[in-house]
């Protein structure tokens, strides 16, 4: 295998046990499908079951005999690595912001969404950090519910500010974790399913934050929401799209918003890379990332197959290794020189309107909070009241249906924790 290049593959897998249609046909036509590439690293998303992520590994087990499945929430993080690297160490940090208990229809709580990641061996690079994500669909509550065979999967880009919370928090823990790998010295390759289209705010802050470079948008840098394609073939190959495709088995049916129809989907799943801030390495030769090529992959069904192998579409990515002169060689710890384009910061428009979300989301979850107390004591005087008033029911047999009546009131969960200093001028600090 070529030590000059690496490439890696990000495929969300629709794997939900009695959920997803065709789920171990299309595990079994997926593994066989990565048997035949020439992937190094392949990142997993929505891969729920263990013994579907069992029979991929031992599938590939040749080709990338190092592989790791990560457990995260009460219903597991669906996120699995495989490599043809040893795997040095692994880790995942579940998202603090992660959905709500009483959205049971979404599911982001109880399967709790987080960024895994494992620390490869690689004979030129040395250590490599590469993280796997599944941003938080659900952004609680909101006007347009789209409903398909992901159950209840809440999104969109448009609706009250305090929605944005859930992936904004995710966006910038991601961002940290990415950031905080590069300042070690290590390389970062970052995939996965973020949810989100590459004009919102979570992706402006991944990119900003933790200087991440977008693979599409370096072999594709023409892309523009000014433009619309023509057909679901020149959107994916033009817009990079991998999700809500008319040319996917799954997603036919599907009521689509504004954005959706004009690109024929969304571009949802990315591969981002970045250098290391810092240089350990006594050589005079250091090595960067670039990436050569990009495009969407396992557009096609399986053979013999009326259906998708899921459904978003791959993204694949060729990550070209490139020696260069080790400027900073005199410089203490190798560090980078602070005109380094890489040492980037959030933008004050970014972290203005990051605030904004933040604030109005920590703000309505305490309305809801104070909402649901007093619907709470409610019930209890209701409870009560009926408790007293049960000895001059006519018929012992109505007590029992008589006290459940406090309990059929709905109720709800707050619909955000965080840690968010407000004030009466609304002004809030991010930790």
């Amino acid at each position: 295998m070529p030590e000059h290049q690496i490439r890696i593959l990000t495929f969300n897998c629709w794997g939900l046990k009695f959920v997803s249609k065709f789920r171990r046909e299309r595990i079994e036509a997926l593994a066989q499908e990565l048997i035949k590439s020439p992937h190094d690293i392949i990142a997993l998303q929505e891969i729920w079951v263990l013994a579907d992520f069992e029979h991929v590994r031992d599938t590939i087990a040749k080709r990338l005999p190092y592989s790791k499945f990560f457990y995260s929430g009460a219903l597991g993080a669906g996120l699995a690595i495989f490599s043809r690297f040893p795997i040095i160490s692994t880790s995942v940090h579940p998202y603090s912001l992660n959905g709500a208990p009483i959205d049971v229809a979404a599911g982001d709580w109880f399967v709790g969404k987080a960024a895994a990641s494992v620390v490869l061996s690689h004979p030129v690079l040395g250590q490599v950090q590469v993280f796997n994500t599944h941003v938080c669909l659900c952004c609680w509550i909101y006007f347009t519910l789209t409903i398909n065979h992901q159950l209840f999967a809440k999104g969109g880009e448009d609706g009250p500010e305090y929605n944005r919370a859930h992936r904004l928090v995710n966006a910038w823990e991601f961002a940290k974790l990415a950031r905080q790998a590069a300042e070690l010295g290590r390389y970062v390759i970052a995939a996965g399913d973020f949810n989100s289209i590459p004009t919102t705010l979570p992706i402006t802050v991944i990119r900003e934050h933790a200087g991440l470079t977008d693979s599409w948008s370096v072999v594709s840098p023409s892309e523009s929401n000014s433009l619309s394609a023509a057909s679901p073939l020149e959107a994916i190959t033009r817009f990079g799209v991998t999700a809500d495709s008319p040319l996917n088995s799954f997603s036919g049916g599907k009521p689509l918003d504004q954005h959706t129809r004009g690109f024929w989907g969304k571009r949802l799943d990315y591969i981002f890379y970045r250098q290391p801030t810092r240089h350990y390495r006594t050589s005079q030769t250091t090595y960067t990332l670039k990436c050569t090529d990009c495009k969407v992959v396992l557009t096609h069904k399986p053979p013999g197959c009326l259906y998708s192998f899921s459904d978003h579409f791959g993204l694949e990515s060729t990550l070209e290794i490139r020696a260069v002169d080790n400027a900073d060689a005199d410089m203490p710890h190798g560090m980078r020189r602070s005109d380094d384009p890489l040492s980037v910061e959030l933008s004050p428009a970014a972290i203005g309107t990051t605030i904004q979300a933040l604030t109005s989301c920590y703000r309505f979850s305490r309305q809801r909070s104070r909402r649901e107390l007093i619907i709470f004591g409610l019930c209890l005087i209701l409870l009560a009241a009926l408790a007293v008033g049960s000895a001059w029911l006519p018929h012992p047999w109505i007590n029992p249906y008589s006290l459940s009546l406090p309990f059929s009131f709905p109720g709800s969960q707050p619909q955000c924790f965080m840690r968010v200093s407000s004030t009466e001028t609304g002004s809030a600090t991010l930790s």
